[in-house]
């Protein structure tokens, strides 16, 4: 996960740590850096490198190469860009760190300047390289100018090809070898047959001595430069090493945090009482998709626990997991596992996990295991964690368990705690009968012969040895043969333990029921609690606008009240008796009228139950599969189909699809509400001669109207009186973008339309036309 050669190297040396507040540390600057990385994309530090030979050189005043000094600017410019890209909260474990590299962006800004690659230093890199360039482009110039007239005129016979080339950095003429004597000057070499020469003419032989003078002077302005940026670095030796260690350490942090979210690892909490409590904890080298999680407690009720059941059933990965987990959290390393996950700072961890036999060494499988548990035995104290794998196995089954029990118990007096895995069911007994001990088991399922992996605390395990014989095919006979040898009490405990495994099955199914009804009392109750607080929410929102409305209701009467005794006043006794009755109806047909709009609305009729009658050309009508709607454009035909127009679009729609649709209000109608809210459209057609504008609608333009108009030709006016009706047209079509085209021209017409569409409140946007769309010649309108 580290993305640089040093960082590397830090993981590869990690190792746990004993000191909590080491481990504390470590664990909030790889949590800090998480959370960094679940907002931010990954930090590169993989131009830092191991730079020691480089500041060793600039501590004692020599200079670097071109590439060294250019890998040391592309380090300083990515410590730039992590520096930006750091945090900024003081309290952050990471702050330190961000905040103590430096840029030192002036230093690799002039190196970029002077080096623009490894094997080039600028011209302009110092005014003495400069001068000395321009004097050595001048020199050449003038060679090239006197060998030109050599090739083309002089020596024109003389020579194999009319080129200049260079032999040991000189110009020279390749000339035929007959023709030497014709050529004054030095010959530099010859070709592989003789038959040519490359002669340098005297002619130029000067200029080609002050060439080389130059190209020396040159190499010796380049090593000013080079030797200039090494002392300006030089001075910065002692930020360099800090920007090294600094970013070495970021990467390394970095890598443990990409580690974690790998893992989907979270940090461990972490206590003094040699308490390890694991939820949902997972082998770190075990396909996530195929680990089984593990719960496990052990150092509060009882520090020792012996894990009983069939090979292959888990008992070692167990094992494992818990070492693993402990070293990863000690080191500074989240832990696979749930959330609130504890471990505890052991001074030692030790292990007898797996076959040790050696045959240089004249070690047995048993020999070998003692010689590590007697190394164990010696080390141990409570302040240790002790994981032991098939204790006592390798010899006599009845010594083996005896002498498991025995080191057992040697451990559980002291108090240290100790994980053992074992077959034998004196274990089992010893663990039922000793306080502080605890048994558990790895789940196996008889029927399909599978582990289960799943660990059970508080269960003695079986080995199931004769249930798997059998059904891999073991007789009967000999199985039974098999149970006759065992010792009535040996059949008795294997019993209850079959009898206590069927019980917890049974309690764990009646479990698992129970959680999944309280998961769902608990959705709905919270449905329920959510359904309350919205109707509470929708009855005071009704509530206030009701008040709000009785309000202007009592405020409109008062005010016409008001006026009217305001009138009877000023009438006196010659007030009009009718004049007076009328004003008294007028207050109450408003006032009724009010109260009439404050009455609840009658619910939508039920839709889609339309009958051809119920269709009139220009109804407005919804399409319920696709929620658009639209105007009939065609009355149904004999398998009930209806041309329905939904903006430029034709459909032909189901009859059982549409449902007619009030114009004001937009309410869903039954055919019968319908005669009573009649579509302005159909009114339209069906009165062609009423004087309102909707009856004199054209319903074939409305149809045809296209996505654009055309203004070009027309006069300002003309173009604004088309423009008018071209977009009630495209309004009444539901279109929902239009383009104008009025040309470049004089921009006359542009400004017009411009100040036209501005002025509509209808008008969403508009904007100039993009590349392809006709630039400045048309506007785009969004309606």
């Amino acid at each position: 996960m580290a993305t640089c050669a040093p960082g590397r190297a830090l993981c590869e040396a990690l190792l746990p740590m004993s000191d909590p507040e080491d481990i504390e540390k470590a664990q909030a600057q790889t949590e800090a850096a998480v959370n960094w990385l679940f907002k931010n994309s990954a930090l590169s530090f993989g131009n830092t490198r191991d730079f020691s030979a480089s500041f060793q050189s600039l501590a004692i005043g020599n200079a670097l190469t071109a590439p060294e000094l250019l890998r040391l600017a592309s380090f300083l410019e990515n410590v730039a860009r992590v520096r930006e890209n750091g945090v900024d909260d003081e309290k952050n474990p990471l702050f330190d760190l961000f905040d103590c590299l430096y840029p030192l962006s002036p230093v690799s800004r002039e190196i970029r300047r002077c080096l623009p690659a490894e094997d080039m230093i600028a011209d302009d890199a110092s005014p003495g390289l400069k001068a000395v360039r321009r004097q050595l482009h001048l020199t050449d110039e003038r060679i090239h100018a006197q060998l030109g007239k050599m090739v083309n005129s002089t020596y024109t016979s003389y020579l194999q090809d009319n080129v200049i080339t260079m032999r040991d950095d000189r110009y020279c003429l390749p000339v035929r070898a007959e023709y030497k004597s014709q050529v004054k000057g030095i010959v530099h070499d010859s070709s592989s047959t003789g038959s040519t020469l490359f002669i340098e003419p005297a002619a130029i032989v000067e200029l080609g001595n002050q060439a080389r003078e130059l190209h020396v002077q040159e190499k010796k302005e380049e090593e000013k430069v080079l030797a200039a940026l090494s002392v300006s670095a030089g001075e910065h030796v002692t930020e360099l090493r800090d920007d090294v260690a600094n970013m070495t350490q970021l990467d390394f942090i970095f890598a443990k945090a990409k580690l974690a979210l790998a893992q989907n690892a979270v940090r461990p909490v972490f206590n003094k009482k040699h308490v390890v409590r694991i939820i949902k904890g997972r082998h770190p080298l075990i396909d996530p998709k195929k680990v089984v999680p593990i719960d496990l407690e052990i150092g509060d009720q009882y520090n020792m626990i012996i894990v009983t059941g069939p090979n292959t059933g888990g008992k070692t990965v167990t094992l494992k997991t818990v070492g693993l987990l402990e070293l990863m959290g000690m080191s500074g390393l989240h832990i696979p596992a749930g959330d609130r996950s504890e471990l505890s700072v052991f001074r030692e961890i030790f292990a007898d996990i797996g076959d040790e036999q050696s045959i240089e060494q004249n070690l047995s499988t048993f020999s070998a295991h003692m010689t590590t548990i007697v190394d164990i035995l010696k080390r141990a104290d409570r302040n240790c964690l002790c994981l032991f794998d098939e204790l006592g196995s390798g010899t006599d089954p009845t010594e083996g368990a005896a002498l498991a029990i025995s080191i057992l118990n040697f451990l559980h007096v002291r108090g240290i705690t100790t994980l053992a895995t074992t077959h034998y069911a004196e274990l089992k007994l010893y663990a039922m009968k000793t306080a502080g001990i605890v048994n558990a088991s790895c789940e196996f399922d008889v029927e399909s012969l599978q582990p289960t992996y799943r660990l059970l605390v508080g269960v003695p395990g079986k080995s199931n040895a004769f249930a798997i014989a059998q059904r891999l095919g073991m007789p009967g006979y000999i199985i039974e043969t098999a149970r006759e040898q065992m010792s009535q009490e040996s059949k008795d405990f294997e019993s209850l333990l079959t009898e206590l495994e069927s019980a917890r099955q049974k309690a764990a199914k009646e479990q698992a029921q129970m959680e999944k009804l309280r998961a769902d009392l608990d959705r709905r109750e919270k449905a329920l609690k959510d359904r309350e607080r919205q109707i509470d929410e929708r009855r005071k929102q009704i509530l206030d606008k009701a008040n709000e409305k009785a309000k202007d209701i009592l405020q409109d009467a008062k005010n016409q009240a008001d006026a009217a005794i305001s009138n009877m006043r000023k009438s006196g006794k010659a007030a009009d008796i009718g004049s007076m009755e009328q004003t008294r109806s007028n207050l109450r047909e408003k006032i009724s009228a009010k109260n009439r709009k404050l009455q609840p609305a009658a619910k939508p009729a039920p839709t889609g139950h339309l009958k051809p009658k119920d269709l009139h050309i220009g109804d407005k009508v919804k399409i319920l599969s696709m929620g658009m709607t639209g105007v009939v454009s065609a009355l149904p035909d004999r398998q009930n189909k209806v041309n329905v127009r939904c903006g430029i679009l034709n459909s032909e729609v189901d009859l059982k699809d549409l449902a007619l649709v009030d114009e004001e209000t937009g309410m869903t109608l039954t055919p019968g509400m319908k005669k009573n809210h009649g579509s302005t459209l159909r009114k339209a057609f069906s009165n062609p001669n009423a004087g309102s504008r909707s009856a004199d609608l054209d319903f074939s333009r409305i149809m045809n109207v296209k996505p654009e108009i055309n203004l070009i030709g027309m006069t300002t006016d003309e173009a604004i009186l088309a423009l008018d009706k071209y977009l009630d047209d495209a309004r009444m079509s539901h279109l929902d973008t239009v383009r104008i085209v009025h040309g470049k021209g004089t921009g006359a017409l542009r400004n017009a339309v411009h100040e036209y569409l501005r002025r509509q409140s209808w008008i969403k946007s508009y904007r100039g036309g993009d590349f392809g769309e006709g630039d400045a010649g048309v506007t785009i309108v969004n309606m």
